[in-house]
C-alpha cells in the first residue's frame, strides 16, 4: 500500500508520494507512469515525491511519462497549498527545493479550499530567437529558454487543434532540444494579457502550465511587445506574471482535492 494526496492548480494535477513512503527497491518512473496513467491508475499530469524541511520541502518530479522534470511552476505551488492546507495563519511563506532551483512561495489568500500564492520563480537562462526552425513540416522563429526546465516558444495566433497535436509533439522532440522541451503557443491579445496553448513534455496537451506561462510571458514581452507583467491565460485559468529586474513573480491558486491509498503493486 502507498498512501499519496492529489492536487491540481488550473488543472494540471499531480500527485505527492511523502519518500518516507516509498519502499526503497521501488523504481519511480514505472511507479509514476502506473499512478498518473488516466484509466489504469488515479490520473495525474506528474509524480512529486517529496521530503518536509524545517522551512518547507524539497521534491523530485516525474511526467506522466516516467521522465524526469527538473521543476513545476504549478507542482510546486499545489505542494505549498498541501504543506499549508491545515494552517490558516496568514502570510505563510515556503520554499521549496527542486532541480530547478529554490522557489519561494508567500500565501496571499484562501478561499475555501484554494489558496492562492506568489513564487519567486527566478530568472531565465540562455533566453534568444531562433529563427527559421522547421518543424511538424512549417518554418517559423522560436523564443527559447531555461528556466528552470527547458522552454519553447512559438508566438502567434494560437493553432487549431490539428495543428496544435502536430506541432507540439514534433517541437517538444525537435533536434534543437536533445533532452526534449516544454512547448508554448502565445498569443498576444493586449499588451498586459496572453492568450497559450501549452504541449508539456512527457505528457502533451496539459490545461495549465506555471513555468510555461512563466515563459510565454517572458517571450511575449522579449520579442512581441507585451508588457513585462501582464495575466497568461491557458484553458485552465489564468494566472498573474510579472517579470522584474530580481525575478519571475507567478502569481495563482492551488487546490488539494484528495488522499488515497494506492493497493496495486508498482508492475503488477
Amino acid at each position: 500500500m502507498l498512501r499519496f494526496t492529489k492536487a491540481h492548480a488550473y488543472g494540471n494535477d499531480f500527485l505527492y508520494v511523502s519518500s518516507g513512503d516509498l519502499s526503497s527497491t521501488m523504481p519511480l518512473d514505472e511507479l509514476a507512469r502506473e499512478l498518473c496513467h488516466r484509466q489504469t491508475g488515479v490520473g495525474a499530469d506528474g509524480l512529486i515525491v517529496y521530503e518536509v524541511t524545517t522551512d518547507g520541502a524539497s521534491m523530485r518530479l516525474f511526467n506522466a511519462d516516467g521522465g524526469r522534470a527538473e521543476v513545476s511552476g504549478n507542482g510546486v505551488r499545489a505542494l505549498a497549498a498541501l504543506l499549508l492546507r491545515n494552517d490558516d495563519r496568514p502570510g505563510l511563506d515556503v520554499v521549496v527545493r527542486t532541480e530547478g532551483g529554490i522557489k519561494r512561495l508567500v500565501r496571499t489568500g484562501r478561499d475555501r479550499s484554494r489558496q492562492t500564492f506568489r513564487a519567486d520563480m527566478g530568472l531565465p537562462a540562455e533566453l534568444r530567437l531562433m529563427r527559421a526552425v522547421s518543424a511538424g513540416g512549417e518554418v517559423f522563429d522560436l523564443a527559447v529558454m531555461n528556466f528552470g526546465n527547458p522552454q519553447c516558444v512559438v508566438l502567434g495566433p494560437l493553432p487549431d487543434e490539428d495543428r496544435f497535436r502536430r506541432l507540439g509533439p514534433a517541437l517538444e522532440r525537435h533536434s534543437l532540444f536533445p533532452e526534449g522541451s516544454n512547448v508554448e503557443f502565445a498569443h498576444i491579445d493586449a499588451p498586459d494579457r496572453v492568450r497559450i496553448l501549452i504541449w508539456e513534455r512527457g505528457v502533451g496537451a496539459t490545461l495549465s502550465s506555471g513555468t510555461g506561462s512563466c515563459a510565454a510571458l517572458i517571450a511575449a514581452a522579449a520579442f512581441g511587445g507585451a508588457a513585462r507583467s501582464a495575466d497568461v491565460a491557458a484553458p485552465g485559468g489564468t494566472q498573474r506574471v510579472e517579470w522584474r529586474d530580481e525575478g519571475v513573480y507567478l502569481t495563482g491558486w492551488a487546490e488539494v482535492l484528495f488522499d488515497g491509498v494506492w493497493l496495486r503493486p508498482a508492475s503488477a
